[in-house]
């Protein structure tokens, strides 16, 4: 069931995070961007955002910075192509924006900053989120990449942000080692 499967991913995860943490490799540069109009107005607390930089910090990433931004496409895109473009980060994650609200901008703004797409990395969390909850299909997220940099959007909700994160961040050391040319292709 999908509370033992948690269990087992936490187990492994924490075990795994203690082990990078403790070799200090793979210190990822992460940017965490809360898209939120209410969270920028201070109406609302933002509870997505030090959920992604929790998790994120006890798997050995360095969050090098978050930011609360409204649900304004033009700002958004041009402060993600900000950070890629000036090699601010290795990671931007996005969270909030990815629903079917007239202000979520947020798949829009990233495809319109992309150089390539990264499919697999949505589908995967959007198959992983459907074993919890049918309305996973609703989110719009997508993962690109720009320059060296991949961005990942991520859901709203804190629930949410820590499942999407439960199913990329075992997979993601990989991917960002081969995009920042830690490490090479690997063929098997």
């Amino acid at each position: 069931n999908a509370s033992c499967r948690r269990r087992e991913f936490l187990r492994e995860f924490s075990t795994e995070a203690s082990l990078r943490k403790e070799m200090s490799w793979n210190l990822y540069r992460t940017v965490v961007l809360t898209v939120s109009d209410r969270s920028a107005q201070g109406i609302r607390e933002d509870q997505s955002g030090p959920e992604a930089v929790r998790m994120l910090e006890e798997a050995g990433y360095q969050v090098v910075e978050t930011r609360v931004l409204p649900d304004e496409r033009d700002l958004l895109a041009e402060e993600m192509k900000k950070i890629c473009d000036e090699h601010q980060a290795d990671l931007i994650l996005t969270t909030g924006g990815t629903g079917f609200s007239m202000r979520d901008w947020t798949p829009e703004a990233t495809l319109e900053i992309a150089h390539r797409q990264v499919p697999g990395i949505s589908e995967a969390l959007r198959a992983y989120s459907l074993k919890i909850t049918p309305r996973a299909m609703l989110s719009r997220g997508v993962s690109v990449i720009r320059e060296q940099t991949l961005i990942i959007n991520l859901p709203g909700s804190p629930k949410a942000v820590r499942e999407n994160l439960e199913a990329v961040l075992p997979s993601l050391d990989h991917g960002l080692a081969i995009l920042t040319a830690r490490a090479g292709e690997c063929a098997r």
